[in-house]
């Protein structure tokens, strides 16, 4: 009878990447699912953390700065993968569309999912690189610095950049608001 021989313990570098991935794995992976088919998504993830393993001495030490490096390679790796697969460079988020289109949504207030209309509609005439400044600091939580090192900018230019992002969903939903009919603005301004 043959006895194999214990595993080895882990190495600290193996213990670190242990940790980031855990800490990391879910955040990341909604990051990608907003970009990319949900099929690809986990493709995608696991190229990121590859990258990672890879260049583990790279990572930020802190968590924070550590997510924001992987959303910027798992950027990157998006990047290259439309490069390569000839498609055009559109990173656009979907946010209301399986929202509203959704059977959960019998009984839901209708001012609010028209409000969601609006948003999406909005959302889809913005530029992607609006779309993604937006996302990064509304849906994944990043500062102006860890939103810049994802797009490998300046934090100052991540500001300009989100500030006319911002001024621009506001122009685009105040396009989509209905104007009051004639009649409704006579009725609302009558004082009888």
């Amino acid at each position: 009878m043959t006895t194999s021989a214990p595993d080895p313990p882990p190495t600290d570098a193996e213990i670190r990447f242990r940790r980031v991935y855990e800490q990391t794995y879910a955040d990341l992976l909604r990051f990608v699912q907003r970009r990319v088919h949900p099929s690809q998504a986990e493709d995608v993830v696991a190229e990121t953390f590859l990258v990672a393993w890879r260049r583990l001495d790279d990572l930020p030490t802190e968590l924070d700065d550590t997510r924001a490096w992987l959303f910027g390679t798992a950027r990157h790796t998006l990047l290259n993968e439309h490069r390569a697969q000839g498609r055009r460079a559109a990173l656009g988020v979907r946010i209301a569309e399986a929202a509203y289109q959704s059977p959960a949504l019998a009984g839901v207030d209708p001012e609010l999912v028209g409000l969601r209309v609006d948003l999406a509609q909005a959302w889809r005439r913005l530029t992607p690189e609006a779309q993604e400044c937006l996302a990064l600091a509304a849906w994944d939580g990043l500062t102006a610095p860890q939103a810049a090192a994802v797009l490998r900018i300046s934090p100052v230019a991540f500001r300009l950049r989100l500030s006319r992002a911002r001024r621009a969903l506001r122009r685009y939903l105040d396009l989509s608001a209905p104007s009051p009919s004639p009649r409704t603005a006579l009725t609302e301004g009558s004082t009888s």
